[in-house]
C-alpha cells in the first residue's frame, strides 16, 4: 500500500514499494504532515491513475488496484472524467465521504452526485459516509472486508471487460442468406460473454465483399442488450471476397478508434479464399498490436487462416466444415482470449 496526499495538487507520501511491512507503514503515516489547500479530488484520481498505480512505482499486475478516495465535505473540482479514466484502467474506486454537505450548503457543491461519479459501481458498495471524523473509525472494518472480497471487485481487468472487439464478417455470395444468420448467431454468441460496457469491453462490427461497409463502432453501444440488438439487425450483403482490403479497412475505421489501455482483438469470419492479397494487412493488425482470430468455414483456405491469425496459429485460426459447427469454437475462442490474457502483464 502507500498514501497520496492531495489539497490543490496531490503528492505521494510514500508508494506501493517503499515499506514492506505494516510497522514500517503505520510509522510512515505518523510522519505525514498536513498540506492544505483546497479539496481537489478529481486532480488527485487522475494522478493516481496515471503516476501511482504504475509498474515503476511498485504496481503487480496480478494483484487487483484499489484506490480508497477521502474527501472532506465536497471536491472543489470535477470528478467524473478522472474517474472514468481510473475505471477504464482497472482501478477500484472505494469513496469516503466525511461531513458531507448540509441541505443549506449543496448549493456550494460543484458536481452534485460526486460519489456515484466517483466510485467503480453505484450499487452502495463502493460508496461510505461518515457523519463526522470522530466516527471515521467506525469505517474500518466494513471497509477493509469490502476491499478484501477481491470477487466483487467489479472494475479489476479481466479477460471479459478490458477489449475493444472487431467482429470482421464475410458476407460474399457464397454464405447465402441463411447461413449468414448463423454467422452472426456465432458473433452474438462470443459477444454474450462479455461484460459490454463504454468503459467495459466494447463491440464493433465491419462486414465486407469486394467492398467493406462499418456495420457499427465502438463507441455506437454501450449495452449488451443494444450490440445483441445491432448484431440481428445486419443486412446481408452478398458479392466477391476481398478479405485483405478488410482486414485494412477495419485497422482504419475500426482499431484506429480504439482505447489505449483496451486490447484489441479482431475476429474475422470468412468462407473461402480470398481474391486479395492478406499477407501485408494481416502483417501490419500484428504489427499495431491486434490479435487476430481467424475463423474458416466450408471453403475457407486453411493457410491464409493461420497468415491472418497471430502468432501461435494454432491458438487462433479454427476452421469448421459447415456453419451449423460454428457455435462448437464458441467457447474455445473465449477460453484462448482469456488464457492469453492471464499470461499477459498488465501494467
Amino acid at each position: 500500500m502507500g498514501v497520496v496526499q492531495y489539497g490543490d495538487n496531490p503528492a505521494t507520501q510514500f508508494n506501493l514499494k517503499t515499506h514492506m511491512n505494516s510497522q514500517d507503514v503505520k510509522a510512515a503515516i505518523e510522519k505525514i504532515s498536513q498540506r492544505g489547500g483546497l479539496s481537489n479530488a478529481g486532480r488527485a484520481i487522475s494522478f493516481v491513475t496515471k503516476n501511482f498505480f504504475s509498474k515503476f512505482n511498485g504496481n503487480r499486475g496480478g494483484a487487483p488496484n484499489v484506490a480508497v478516495v477521502m474527501v472532506d465535505g465536497w471536491p472543489t473540482d470535477k470528478v467524473e472524467e478522472a474517474s472514468r479514466f481510473a475505471r477504464e484502467s482497472g482501478i477500484n474506486i472505494f469513496f469516503i465521504t466525511i461531513e458531507g454537505a448540509s441541505e443549506n450548503e449543496k448549493q456550494y457543491v460543484l458536481e452534485p452526485n460526486f460519489a456515484n461519479k466517483a466510485v467503480c459501481r453505484t450499487n452502495g458498495f463502493y460508496s461510505l459516509t461518515v457523519q463526522n471524523w470522530f466516527s471515521l473509525h467506525k469505517t474500518v472494518q466494513p471497509l477493509v472486508k469490502r476491499v478484501c472480497d477481491t470477487d466483487r471487485l467489479a472494475c479489476s481487468k479481466t479477460c471479459l471487460n478490458s477489449a475493444d472487439i472487431g467482429f470482421v464478417i464475410d458476407g460474399s455470395s457464397s454464405v447465402g442468406t441463411s447461413n449468414f444468420r448463423t454467422v452472426l448467431q456465432f458473433v452474438a454468441n462470443i459477444s454474450r460473454e462479455f461484460e459490454i460496457s463504454d468503459t467495459d469491453t466494447r463491440i464493433g462490427a465491419i462486414q465486407y465483399t469486394y467492398e467493406q461497409r462499418l456495420e457499427f463502432g465502438f463507441d455506437e453501444y454501450s449495452t449488451k442488450s443494444d450490440v445483441l440488438n445491432a448484431i440481428k439487425r445486419v443486412g446481408y450483403w452478398s458479392g466477391g471476397t476481398s478479405t485483405g482490403a478488410a482486414i485494412n479497412y477495419a485497422l482504419e475505421l475500426l482499431f484506429k478508434k480504439s482505447k489505449p489501455n483496451k486490447r484489441k482483438l479482431m475476429i474475422l469470419i470468412t468462407d473461402g479464399r480470398s481474391y486479395d492479397d492478406i499477407r501485408i494487412p494481416a502483417m501490419l493488425a500484428h504489427h499495431k498490436g491486434v490479435i487476430t482470430y481467424a475463423i474458416g468455414v466450408a471453403w475457407a483456405a486453411q493457410d491464409e487462416l493461420d497468415v491472418i491469425a497471430t502468432h501461435p496459429a494454432r491458438d487462433h485460426a479454427f476452421f469448421v466444415d459447415e456453419f451449423d459447427n460454428l457455435y462448437k469454437v464458441v467457447p474455445k475462442v473465449i477460453q484462448n482470449i482469456c488464457t492469453e490474457f492471464n499470461s499477459q502483464p498488465r501494467n
